[in-house]
């Protein structure tokens, strides 16, 4: 399974992208990074999916994250799911271990207002 995707990507991949190429993507970026595993990653799993519904054309790059995974570390992760929110390859917010899809209101404000 491929790491992006436009819309929800149901799936970790170990096929990450590089920083380089996602400091690259234009447009906004949605990055988690977590394990099939991981229980809190499980929770958040139909919360990030009904919040992905709302912008299909957006892409979601699920990443496998672990012990020596670079792009994770790159990124600063330490708790999962860390998803980070990317707008013209910067990161513009952070949310770590949602349970709700309210936890990512700050994340809609930003994208529905552009900014």
């Amino acid at each position: 399974m491929l790491a992006m995707t436009l819309g929800y990507n149901k799936g970790y991949s170990e096929d990450a992208p590089d920083k380089e190429a996602l400091e690259h993507q234009a447009g906004y970026t949605l990055v988690e990074f977590g394990a099939p595993w991981c229980a809190h990653c499980q929770t958040a799993m139909p919360v990030v999916e009904c919040f992905m519904k709302a912008y299909p054309a957006m892409p979601h790059v699920k990443v496998f994250d672990g012990k020596g995974k670079r792009l994770g570390r790159q990124f600063g992760v330490k708790l999962w799911p860390s998803l980070i929110l990317l707008k013209d390859g910067h990161e513009i917010g952070r949310w770590v271990r949602v349970t709700h899809l309210e936890d990512l209101n700050q994340a809609k404000a930003m994208l529905d207002s552009g900014g």
